[in-house]
């Protein structure tokens, strides 16, 4: 998802496989949100609040951080054109 011309790249969709196949019901109900806010999440259609963000990473048992990544525009190849 872009914010900017900054990208915030997640690991969701992985993780809830990693986790038994968690299903997007699933996560919603334990970070308390709905499951099309995870399909928004997943599809880089939507960057959490930093609250959210945390539920999400704690619902895995994992910070921030391992879930979510902040990508400069710098640090794009495609922003070398």
């Amino acid at each position: 998802m872009a914010v900017g011309d900054e990208v915030i790249r997640n690991q969701i969709r992985r993780l809830r496989f990693e986790n038994g196949e968690m299903t997007q019901q699933q996560l919603g109900d334990l970070a308390g949100c709905t499951r099309q806010t995870i399909i928004a999440l997943e599809q880089g259609g939507y960057v959490p609040s930093l609250a959210l963000a945390f539920r999400v990473a704690r619902a895995f048992g994992l910070g921030v951080e391992d879930v979510f990544e902040f990508v400069p525009d710098e640090d794009r190849p495609e922003a070398e054109d």
